[in-house]
């Protein structure tokens, strides 16, 4: 009889199309990994992988049953959140991914909160960028993430925090006066100072500054906001910063902050699940304490 645990080997395989570090990925041997697929195989009467010297491939029946069972897998998961749920909300494990130009800037004010108002959740954080974090979540591997929205996919729901307005950053003893608005069109002289393909945030900036010529966007290759800021301090350009970012990231003398004119660029930071998940009530009362804690922070609220 086919059992869960050969479905998350042959899941995990699936997913590292290597034995080691997917075995390494649940917690077992490499040869207990191998068995247990081998089993599966003769169980299934069909030929799962294709074993090569230094890589591992599935056949075409393989990623058809590896599809089948990460959907089985993640019914599974549900159907013991439900359970959980049932005798106590907001308690027991909850996986939460969170975007890297959030998370810095919202856990210290959530995680205390979160101790306080529900002392049995087990939280485990996942900070890695949106579309990886959106798979994982689409797989079962997340219970829900933190992103800028909207993030669309017809399997999931999502519901807004707050509108994170976004300010412009600049060397400190220019000519421009940190108490005047500016807008898109100032910037078209400007070496705009961008993260690397991947994050969110550059997609944003980039998004409001469409107009501005391509050897004004600089990539720098850089993965954090704090790369970034050293550069605008230096001297090396301007970028767009995040409101919610700015008490952290801003505490150079060497740096200033703009307002930009109405409408003023934002995104609005939201709480995705998938619409499968049993735990509404608990990811409901999630939002509830996000809510109360940024707007105490100052943040405006979405309705």
């Amino acid at each position: 009889m086919i059992s869960l645990r050969q479905l998350r080997y042959l899941e995990a395989l699936a997913r590292h199309l290597h034995f080691r570090k997917a075995a390494d990925a649940v917690s077992v041997s490499q040869p207990a990994l191998s068995m247990q697929i081998k089993d599966l195989e003769a169980e299934l009467g069909v030929k799962l992988v294709e074993r090569q010297p230094n890589s591992v491939r599935l056949t075409r029946e393989g990623e058809e049953i590896a599809a089948r069972a990460r959907k089985i897998l993640t019914d599974v998961r549900d159907l013991t959140d439900y359970a959980r749920q049932m005798s106590q909300p907001l308690a027991g494990p909850l996986r939460l991914g969170i975007i890297p130009s959030i998370a810095p800037y919202l856990l210290p004010r959530i995680l205390p909160a979160l101790s306080l108002s529900h002392p049995d959740l087990k939280l485990t954080i996942r900070e890695t960028l949106t579309d990886p974090m959106t798979q994982e979540l689409l797989t079962g591997d997340l219970d829900a993430i933190v992103v800028a929205l909207p993030v669309l996919h017809p399997a999931l729901v999502s519901e807004p925090l707050f509108t994170d307005r976004f300010l412009l950053a600049r060397k400190a003893g220019s000519s421009h006066d940190a108490a005047t608005c500016v807008s898109a069109r100032d910037l078209e002289s400007e070496n705009m100072l961008l993260l690397e393909e991947g994050h969110c945030l550059r997609d944003q900036a980039l998004n409001y500054c469409q107009n501005l010529p391509a050897p004004g966007k600089n990539a720098l290759g850089a993965t954090s906001l704090s790369t970034v800021m050293q550069m605008v301090a230096a001297g090396y350009g301007v970028t767009l910063l995040p409101e919610i970012c700015a008490e952290v990231e801003v505490r150079d003398e060497r740096v200033v902050l703009q307002r930009f004119e109405s409408p003023q660029p934002a995104r609005t930071v939201g709480l995705v699940w998938r619409k499968s998940s049993p735990r509404k009530e608990d990811f409901e009362t999630l939002l509830e304490t996000l809510r109360t804690t940024v707007s105490e922070a100052g943040c405006q609220l979405e309705s």
